[in-house]
């Protein structure tokens, strides 16, 4: 049987899924390669995988697009690990960095600043360039929020925004994938949320960040229907992006 293509994150935020699937039967059917939410995309959107954990503002751009698992990365207000960090209040941003690493952490961060701060600002890739404020997710952000003047949590902006939680990545799959593969794969997920114990062990310490509180409160990691309404809000925000 050809083993089914993986593409997963490789930060904490998924530590949990990974320990799942490394510890189930199903490790055996699949190939799986941890990468940046970037390049899992690109896989994904280029057929190199067949299931990604990708961001979720890259699904319009994946063939046949279809979310397989009952489970994803999101939160209900502060997520502790997607910022905006700022020399200046939201009101006083002009120029913002962007982080190469996500796509969904950039366009929410567009998104909050046009609609939601209703500034109009300019945006770089260039990760030399001097700006008032840049964009970092993940690992890289952990015990950095009083390292800046302004610390803005997205997950927590986009609940004062819109009063739903957020998906930032969701398990999606370029083809259609059996009933008995995805009912096997949400298993193994479940096993590593229930494992979160033996997985927070595992981790390095982080000095000035509480991954306990992270991985149990912080971080939410089911497929609900307001976080279904929120990923279908974000896309519709997207669209209308300059």
């Amino acid at each position: 049987m050809n083993k089914i293509k993986i593409s997963a994150v490789a930060y904490t935020n998924t530590k949990a899924f990974i320990y799942g699937l490394e510890h189930s039967e199903i490790i055996n059917k699949i190939d799986l390669s941890l990468d940046i939410p970037s390049d899992c995309a690109a896989k994904v959107i280029n057929g190199q995988a067949d299931i990604g954990l990708m961001p979720v503002a890259a699904i319009p751009l994946v063939p046949n697009a279809n979310i397989v698992a009952d489970y994803c990365i999101g939160s209900d207000g502060g997520v502790n690990s997607v910022f905006i960090f700022s020399d200046v209040p939201a009101e006083e941003i002009k120029t913002v960095r962007l982080d190469a690493h996500s796509r969904t952490s950039n366009n929410l961060a567009k998104v909050l600043l046009k609609f939601h701060w209703k500034k109009e600002v300019e945006f770089t890739t260039d990760p030399t360039a001097k700006t008032d404020a840049f964009v970092l997710i993940g690992d890289r952000t952990f015990g950095k929020k009083d390292d800046f003047a302004y610390a803005y949590d997205m997950g927590e902006e986009w609940k004062n925004f819109t009063g739903l939680p957020f998906m930032y990545a969701a398990w999606v799959a370029n083809k259609e994938i059996s009933e008995e593969f995805k009912a096997e794969f949400n298993t193994a997920l479940k096993f590593g949320l229930d494992h979160r114990k033996e997985v927070l062990q595992e981790l390095p310490a982080s000095p000035n960040f509480d991954l306990e509180d992270y991985l149990y409160h912080k971080l939410q990691f089911d497929v609900t229907d307001d976080r279904k309404k929120a990923l279908n809000l974000f896309l519709g925000y997207i669209e209308q992006l300059d």
